[in-house]
């Protein structure tokens, strides 16, 4: 039985598989090497920040509740943005296209760290983010 089985409506965790949803999330790959690096538990941090803030933002549309009640069958795919530049045109790209997402800033520094998509079938938003590479 899936973990969180109780949990899904009748057929979600079905149905979720068979879209294949998966969460994105772009993480700044600067922030983690030299001058300054950011200590690995930070830059983890922001990623799980900005994930679960785009769930939340977005909980009450189908494919995030159909994600989330899929317990250990979510899929999430974690892409390296080069620099705030270029997240921040991600940003822009993504809201032009009306794609959910949520940018992650960390406070007090005001600082654009991450951003996370809401779960999406991938077919819906991979040309977006193509781009990208894994996060190493």
């Amino acid at each position: 039985a899936a973990p969180y089985g109780s949990m899904a409506a009748p057929g979600a965790v079905a149905e979720a598989a068979a879209v294949a949803l998966v969460q994105y999330v772009v993480l700044r790959g600067d922030l983690a090497r030299p001058p300054r690096p950011w200590p690995l538990g930070a830059v983890v941090a922001q990623g799980c920040h900005a994930a679960l803030a785009a769930a939340h933002a977005h909980r009450q549309h189908p494919d995030t509740r159909a994600y989330l009640e899929s317990g250990g069958a979510m899929r999430t795919v974690v892409l390296e943005a080069p620099d705030e530049a270029a997240l921040t045109a991600l940003a822009e790209t993504l809201k032009q296209h009306s794609i959910d997402h949520e940018v992650w800033t960390e406070q007090p520094e005001n600082v654009a760290t991450c951003l996370a998509l809401r779960p999406y079938p991938k077919d819906q938003v991979h040309q977006h983010l193509k781009k990208f590479k894994l996060l190493k």
